[in-house]
């Protein structure tokens, strides 16, 4: 992202749109204001300029500035887009869209702990009015970013296309400046409970479901008793469908349950859990749960760490790999049988930006050489396992000015999406020609690239 702004930055190429239509503009419902533009059957709000100059903002950091008329022109584009990709008939289905608005309200709901507390910061009345709006929002998005599929989809490079393109920012003395770049595995040793362990908390578990069926109160008995680090903000209570970002266990026993039952004990990733169900309201479920985590005892924890230290020895002494090593022995199922390779959860690849890491990674192998080994460091994870760790710095690529040879794969890639964007600046000066534009006489002043105001009066 900080590389395409950067570029942005120096070019007057429509990659905004093409960033901004990939992801949810949204923000605290206000109540209507100023039409600014209408494009086709499409409308450009005055606080729609405020939001999406605030989304840029937040996104570049602030550190790309466009004025409110180039701010809206990128949104009178995508208004284009959207009106002619129901012209051309482009189908977005509802499954599709729906998709995007659950991810979105679990997104929202994982933020902020609960939906009656998402619903209190946006100012929504309830939970169907606030999918009605991301409804609105999610398939003009769809509908924006199928268009400019269509319009470029027989678009490619050549490799002599990518060489004259890197050869005119050389001229111009715009080429791109990449960041440093990395790629890491970890292997992972978890400290184990004590044998036992396990049923003395499945006892304690049947023992509070017992009280509670009882008359004891479920409220309290979690906030006394669970493991659940947000159990003193929400009670141990949480509002679910078959979308939210639950572990599969936990939503298959939410939804076998009858109102008010209270479930067995059952196993997850995170622990050992107990399950009310509260209310049933269409396809969301309020229940609470108590959450009880297996004691580690300080001795097996010293056993983890001294195994993860022997490991590393014979590592960097030359008796196995790296990636032999985590394949054999760490208990990270995600990156074992890859070697230990972490993905970006964000691109799906290897390669990590180093300055966007989380800090306390960042920290950790900001000064790390190729081919180097962290000390082995303690760490609990979010379901309170506890482990020691050690990272290898596979490779690395400091930050650089753009090379044909060494970064050929990603000025192709910039190559092809400046092409793409010629394309659409050519079909939108065509299409403004034969859409209905009104432009308000607050912004007629705007001085815009395209002929927008050819048929707004």
């Amino acid at each position: 992202m900080r590389l395409r702004m950067k570029y942005l930055k120096h070019t007057k190429f429509f990659l905004v749109v093409l960033i901004f239509t990939s992801t949810i503009s949204f923000s605290q419902k206000v109540k209507i204001d100023g039409v600014g533009v209408v494009v086709g059957k499409n409308i450009v709000l005055d606080s729609d300029i405020e939001k999406f100059k605030l989304d840029l903002e937040q996104s570049t950091e602030g550190k790309v500035k466009i004025s409110d008329c180039e701010m809206l022109e990128q949104l009178m584009l995508q208004k284009l887009l959207a009106h002619h990709a129901v012209v051309d008939s482009v189908v977005v289905s509802d499954a599709e869209v729906n998709a995007a608005v659950n991810n979105n309200l679990n997104f929202f709901v994982g933020e902020y702990k609960s939906m009656d507390k998402v619903l209190q910061i946006y100012g929504f009345n309830d939970e169907a009015d606030l999918r009605n709006e991301l409804f609105k929002i999610e398939k003009e998005n769809a509908l924006i970013k199928k268009e400019q599929q269509k319009i470029t989809e027989k678009i490619d490079v050549t490799p002599e296309e990518v060489r004259i393109y890197y050869n005119g920012l050389k001229e111009k003395k715009e080429l791109p400046e990449f960041p440093a770049e990395i790629e890491i595995a970890h292997l992972v040793i978890k400290a184990k409970p004590e044998e036992g362990e396990e049923q003395r908390i499945i006892d304690k578990l049947n023992r509070l479901r017992q009280e509670i069926i009882d008359g004891s109160s479920f409220r309290l008995k979690a906030i006394i008793n669970s493991d659940d680090p947000a159990v003193s903000q929400n009670g141990g209570q949480y509002s679910i469908t078959k979308d939210s970002p639950f572990i599969k266990e936990f939503k298959e026993v939410v939804f076998s349950l009858e109102l008010n039952e209270i479930s067995r004990p059952f196993k997850s990733d995170f622990g050992y859990h107990i399950i009310q169900l509260h209310t049933i309201k269409g396809e969301t479920r309020e229940a609470s749960h108590i959450l009880i985590q297996p004691d580690i005892p300080q001795a097996n924890l010293d056993k983890a760490k001294e195994d993860i230290e022997k490991i590393r020895k014979d590592v960097l002494a030359g008796k196995m790999t790296f990636e032999e090593a985590a394949k054999k022995f760490s208990d990270d199922k995600e990156t074992k049988k890859n070697g230990g390779l972490i993905v970006n959860p964000y691109s799906g690849e290897h390669r990590f930006d180093l300055t966007r890491l989380d800090p306390a990674l960042y920290a950790r192998v900001n000064e790390l050489k190729k081919e180097e080994i962290t000390e082995p460091f303690y760490e609990e994870d979010r379901s309170g396992e506890k482990m020691y760790k050690i990272i290898y710095m596979k490779d690395r690529t400091d930050r650089h000015i753009a090379d044909l040879v060494d970064d050929y794969v990603k000025i192709q890639s910039l190559a092809l999406q400046k092409k793409k964007q010629e394309k659409i600046a050519s079909w939108s000066k065509e299409k403004i020609t034969d859409t209905y534009i009104k432009i308000s006489s607050e912004y007629n002043k705007c001085k815009f690239e395209r002929d927008w105001k050819k048929n707004a009066n």
